[in-house]
């Protein structure tokens, strides 16, 4: 576990570094901020696309081959894509180096997958927690470094994720070892070219009554973050004046709440409310986060405002996501986490591949507010929803339940 959550910290560093100066690295390349806002959704959207294909693929071989093989691939992926992309030089360049990236696109996935192998059902909730914990360290240092190392050059904190990345493929060539048992493996069982549809492993996961409300529910809760991660530095850079360091200092403020809220009051949360309680909640409050940064672009648009509705969003949405995956580990067998991850990975690759493009075409054909009206909308969506699943059992659902519902 502590090799685990270190590779989880130097992904996160690796993925965040580069969040507040990606719209500064296209803005070199085209003409104007409408522009800008829609090729770092198109750059987004080819990375969620060929994830997309990529991320079912590479669970199911984590099932059949072990994890430790497909992370250790996934992590050199991501270091290449990276360097290529510090490199770039043209919209090509940074087209073909997200390609690069999406396709290794499962070590994330793959490491939850990772994670359940070695909890029992009732840790998981906790110890997908604790990852996000993690990730809320490295959301935490990340941002202000690549702020800071904008200010020297806007390809810098690229690089710095590329190294982050082989740093880490390397940890795990040498420090971790397999999670999958050899008689909990699916290498016994013919491949099935079914596998490489990636609508189909969503499909099959959807068709179990159990897991679908949740599926569509975290698809919903996805929308928002796809439109907050990919369309926020463009929306803090047009609409309030921001440079890279304020960025970066923001979004140091939400990994310190994912530490805050994941890694020490979710456990609280969870004991209070229920995990009903918590995955409702939260999603309510993605939605009133969601309505304040549309006040921002429409009404106020004031700075104190959009740090007040990014850090709610941020408290909001790591409480619930962390709860959902639990309650969705905890409804499958330990040879079907893979199949699961890979599935849930899909899912939100699908929602990565229009998100961030129609984010973009929203901000510039319609205005700022545009993409947050959306993930008010869904948000409020998926409470409905997930309600309607949830509200069939006590709100402190007991671990495992649903796998038996």
């Amino acid at each position: 576990m502590p090799v685990l959550l270190a590779i989880t910290f130097l992904s996160a560093v690796g993925m965040s570094v580069v969040f507040p100066v990606l719209p500064f690295v296209v803005q070199g390349l085209v003409p104007n901020t409408m522009s800008v806002a829609l090729w770092v959704g198109v750059l987004e959207s080819v990375y969620a696309g060929c994830a997309l294909f990529a991320a079912p693929v590479l669970g199911s071989l984590s099932d059949r081959l072990g994890r430790r093989p497909i992370l250790i691939v996934s992590l050199i992926g991501s270091a290449l894509g990276w360097l290529l992309f510090g490199i770039g030089g043209s919209l090509a360049v940074l087209l073909i180096a997200r390609i690069v990236d999406g396709v290794t696109a499962g070590d994330m996935s793959v490491a939850f997958a990772y994670m359940a192998d070695i909890s029992e059902p009732k840790d998981r909730a906790k110890r997908f927690g604790l990852a996000g914990a993690v990730s809320g360290v490295g959301f935490l240092v990340g941002p202000a470094i690549g702020g800071l190392l904008a200010s020297v050059n806007v390809a810098a904190p690229v690089f710095l994720a590329a190294g982050a990345s082989a740093l880490t493929a390397v940890i795990a060539l040498v420090a971790l070892p397999e999670s999958l048992a050899a008689e909990n493996r699916t290498a016994a069982e013919p491949f099935k070219l079914a596998s490489l549809n990636p609508f189909g492993s969503m499909a099959s996961q959807l068709r179990r009554p159990t897991l679908r409300p949740l599926l569509i529910g975290f698809a919903l809760l996805s929308v928002t973050l796809t439109v907050l991660a990919s369309n926020f530095p463009v929306f803090a850079l047009d609409v309030v004046g921001w440079e890279p360091i304020q960025i970066g200092l923001l979004l140091t403020g939400v990994g310190l709440v994912d530490i805050i809220v994941q890694g020490g009051l979710l456990g609280l949360m969870i004991k209070f409310a229920g995990e009903r309680g918590v995955v409702l909640g939260g999603m309510i409050g993605v939605a009133v986060s969601s309505a304040a940064i549309v006040a921002v672009a429409l009404v106020i648009p004031n700075p104190i405002v959009l740090i007040v509705a990014g850090l709610t969003f941020a408290t909001a949405e790591g409480a619930t996501t962390a709860t959902l995956q639990g309650l969705l580990s905890n409804a499958v067998e330990a040879d079907e986490q893979g199949a699961l991850a890979g599935g849930v990975s899909a899912i939100g690759s699908a929602i990565q591949l229009v998100g961030p493009i129609g984010a973009g075409l929203l901000f510039a054909q319609v205005g700022p507010a545009a993409p947050y009206v959306v993930s008010v909308i869904a948000a409020l969506l998926a409470v409905v929803l997930v309600r309607s699943r949830l509200g069939l059992r006590p709100s402190a659902a007991v671990p495992g339940s649903l796998a038996t519902a």
